[in-house]
């Protein structure tokens, strides 16, 4: 059963982050894959995902700033000292794609992809496959049925079971069920 909410955001980051847990415990799924830029997601995470492997992926640094990180240190460390992996890296959905279009113009085929999904099924789904392939690409999860915590700016809205790919394999990942997302997608 899909959970729908009306709008996307935040404020349906801890029903987001329930009905996850529910459904990888149901499962027997053993990670669960958050995205984060500050960590206040990922610590409401921690508490609710109990014995679930928790892994976190926020922003490269850079994306906020010329060396600056969105997760303060601070965070981080409470979140390693309770057993949370943190992926940092580039946005596998646009990157140096990105780059490259914003100097030269024109569109790679990398952020059709991007696009295609934020359009059809929300900026929190497209969220959800990218963070997967980054924590599949950083070693900090197997390749096997995840569950995938996705959202836009700050909060929760959208939760999938994927099978994850890496980078290179995209066409591999596969979406098995949804969990929640919002129904209006802007």
């Amino acid at each position: 059963m899909i959970t729908y909410f009306e709008k996307p955001g935040k404020q349906n980051t801890n029903e987001t982050l329930k009905l996850a847990v529910e459904r990888a415990k149901q499962l027997g799924i053993k990670h669960m894959v958050v995205a984060s830029s500050t960590g206040e997601t990922a610590k409401k995470a921690l508490e609710i995902a109990k014995g679930i492997n928790l892994v976190v992926v926020t922003y490269h640094t850079g994306f906020v700033g010329i060396g600056k990180n969105s997760m303060s240190v601070e965070t981080e460390e409470f979140l390693r000292e309770r057993g949370v992996k943190i992926v940092r890296q580039s946005h596998i959905l646009s990157g140096l794609e990105r780059s490259i279009s914003r100097k030269l113009g024109g569109a790679s085929r990398t952020e059709a992809i991007a696009e295609a999904l934020r359009s059809l099924f929300g900026h929190g789904l497209k969220v959800c496959v990218e963070i997967t392939i980054m924590a599949a690409d950083s070693g900090a999860i197997p390749i096997e049925e995840v569950v995938a915590v996705g959202g836009r700016s700050r909060g929760a809205d959208t939760a999938v079971v994927i099978f994850p790919a890496h980078m290179n394999n995209f066409f591999d990942m596969q979406i098995k069920e949804i969990i929640c997302m919002p129904r209006d997608k802007r």
